[in-house]
């Protein structure tokens, strides 16, 4: 590896609160200023949240189309159910990836009911033109490769990273690790064909980027690096962790309402009517929470 190099241009975005059913999230992408990285085309970090006994998790059944979801857990359960007829529990550690081709519902829930600390992320890969129409799939990995990164760990959830590669699906040319960092300064290898992002989840990192302090990066913001760079060096004073997501720039023009990835306003009009039609497109989650109802894309609303 060449030396360390703080030549590095740094974009750095500050999310927005949202709210996902009972959770409340800071949502990275897509912002105005950066709708993708790669082909990842949405980051909610959700929490650090803790539910009252009588709380927790709620995300009613609801729908995807032409995407795939990235479950990743840094603390709590979440049990997951789709109208494939998977359920499945996922720890922190294991990786949830839902495929949503041309159409699936799912639902995410508390596993016993009794309130817990829940924090995590749940990001969005857009689906390419040769796949986002093939039948909906789901996929759980509850040991995922680690390289060793000198000052830390990090754990390859889907791609390669560090001469190691995840056994998880991928549908383009695109990464995800967690970074699980000490105090000191970590030099990141990147793929120079990639551009990527840095979400921290926990403590903080400074990325040098040629100046005299750097840029720092804390929860609630996301840190870009262009298409060229072909190491990253982070430096922090505290335990940190991080994700880390890069892909080759996607090619096409997405068009993204709700939970819909799509190329037009036709296809997601589409996907709204089957939706709220009930029909048969998205089929049925086996859960005892009720399906989420949603209005009209704006396109489609009268006065």
């Amino acid at each position: 590896m060449a030396p360390p190099t703080d030549a590095v241009r740094v974009e750095v975005t500050d999310g927005r609160a949202a709210q996902v059913g009972s959770l409340p999230v800071r949502r990275a992408l897509p912002t105005r200023r950066r709708r993708t990285v790669g082909a990842w085309c949405f980051v909610d970090h959700m929490g650090p949240h803790s539910f009252a006994a009588e709380g927790g998790v709620s995300v009613p059944p609801h729908p995807h189309l032409g995407l795939q979801t990235v479950t990743w857990l840094f603390d709590g359960a979440v049990l997951h159910r789709d109208s494939l007829g998977s359920e499945q529990l996922i720890r922190p550690g294991q990786l949830n990836l839902m495929t949503a081709g041309a159409g699936i519902a799912h639902s995410e829930e508390d596993p016993d009911e009794g309130g817990q600390r829940i924090h995590g992320m749940q990001l969005w890969v857009a689906q390419p033109d040769h796949t986002r129409w093939d039948e909906p799939a789901f996929e759980h990995h509850a040991e995922l490769p680690r390289a060793d990164l000198g000052t830390g760990t990090a754990t390859v959830l889907v791609g390669a990273f560090g001469g190691t590669s995840s056994p998880a699906r991928r549908d383009t040319d695109h990464v995800g690790v967690q970074l699980d960092l000490r105090p000191g300064t970590t030099v990141l290898p990147l793929e120079p064909a990639y551009e990527h992002a840095l979400i921290v989840a926990e403590g903080s990192a400074v990325v040098a980027d040629g100046t005299a302090g750097g840029v720092t990066v804390v929860p609630g913001s996301l840190a870009y690096v262009a298409v060229g760079a072909e190491e990253l060096v982070l430096r922090s004073s505290m335990r940190t962790v991080a994700l880390l997501v890069g892909g080759v720039p996607f090619d096409d023009e997405i068009a993204m309402w709700w939970n819909f990835v799509a190329r037009s306003r036709e296809e997601l009009s589409d996907a709204y009517r089957g939706w709220a039609a009930g029909d048969d497109r998205f089929g049925r989650v086996p859960s005892a929470l009720e399906r989420v109802a949603v209005a009209p894309p704006p396109w489609l609303r009268t006065a």
